[in-house]
């Protein structure tokens, strides 16, 4: 992973200064991205319209220059708040990604991986965004019904037709992802540069399968949920008994979401973010930023941040300022390491004989 720093002269003064940010190429691809991405899937929804232009013109502040949204985002508004902003900005500044794959209507044909929907999902999603192509087009997910050579001969004449740049994959599992590069290469297709996952301490099974694969291929890749809905952030304590009121982990038990309270109240939840709030305590850094920062010195792209407030978009941007400690990385990475289910206990056993 090749990265640039963007920094400011001597001359500035410290308020100017302490704005910083660095830059990584996507795998080998030529395409540059800032290593914090901004999510947007809280614009239209938790966040405001106005808040949402707020967080945009911080990150863009910042030094940011990359975006991820999706069409099912907010039912398309997500898509059309990143627009209205990005009509104000110099369109080549900015990397914008969207996805396909999931409902946008009620028709058999208004979601999947297919080839009527992917083209008309897209017309849709620049139509939104008020741009004639994306940087990034991801598929959302695998799609059981469709036949993977229909998916990708379809992205590859979304990328010839000028309307996206790239294209991306996101939540496949090792052999989905692998079977897709595959036949990528095999059929001569455009391939997908870059994987987004869910990645964190308190998920790191996506280092069992997906980032070698990722690795293998020269690909870039985006860490989404790098907070678990708040989980990460310091807002959640071992003494609580139940999330507070209106929290994400309070939504996500009532919706059955991956983040919910009776799936992560557990020891091993707990013993993570203990640590995490010690780290933070020994650095001075908001649990969220040790979080982060601990994303950062892993040899990924980067972490999607996404707020519903825009001091907490502040805060998340903080992290791009300094570094965890050696020490402090090793009792991270140590603390949060996941047991090995088999086969890779047994492999891991193998490789010393």
């Amino acid at each position: 992973m090749e990265e640039k720093n963007q920094g400011s002269c001597p001359a500035q003064d410290r308020q100017i200064r302490r704005y910083f940010m660095q830059f990584s190429h996507i795998g080998r691809s030529g395409l540059e991205v800032s290593r914090l991405c901004l999510g947007a899937m809280t614009f239209g929804r938790e966040t405001s319209k106005k808040d949402s232009l707020k967080m945009m013109d911080m990150f863009k502040d910042r030094g940011g220059n990359f975006i991820d949204t999706a069409n099912v985002y907010s039912q398309g508004l997500s898509e059309e708040i990143v627009g209205e902003w990005l009509g104000n900005q110099n369109r080549e500044d900015w990397v914008i990604a969207t996805k396909v794959r999931f409902p946008m209507g009620d028709g058999p044909n208004h979601k999947g991986l297919g080839r009527k929907h992917i083209f008309s999902s897209i017309q849709d999603s620049l139509d939104r965004l008020g741009t004639d192509y994306v940087d990034i087009l991801y598929v959302h997910a695998w799609d059981y019904n469709t036949r993977l050579e229909e998916t990708l001969s379809t992205l590859s004449s979304v990328v010839e037709s000028g309307m996206a740049r790239y294209i991306g994959v996101s939540n496949h599992s090792g052999w989905q992802l692998q079977r897709a590069l595959d036949v990528s290469e095999f059929r001569d297709l455009e391939p997908y540069i870059i994987l987004q996952a869910k990645y964190n301490l308190l998920i790191r099974e996506t280092e069992w399968e997906l980032l070698p694969v990722v690795k293998n291929h020269g690909m870039g890749f985006v860490a989404w949920g790098p907070l678990f809905g708040g989980w990460l952030s310091g807002r959640y304590t071992r003494d609580m008994s139940a999330p507070p009121r209106g929290s994400r982990v309070e939504t996500a038990e009532e919706k059955g979401w991956f983040e919910s309270w009776s799936r992560y109240n557990r020891e091993s939840t707990w013993k993570v973010i203990d640590e995490v709030l010690e780290v933070a305590r020994e650095t001075g850094k908001s649990p969220a930023q040790v979080s982060l920062n601990w994303l950062l010195q892993k040899p990924i792209t980067g972490p999607i941040i996404g707020a519903s407030k825009i001091h907490h978009l502040e805060d998340n941007l903080d992290s791009a300022e300094w570094q965890l400690s050696a020490e402090h990385m090793a009792r991270l990475d140590e603390i949060s390491r996941p047991e090995l289910p088999y086969p890779y206990d047994f492999l891991e056993m193998a490789k010393g004989v």
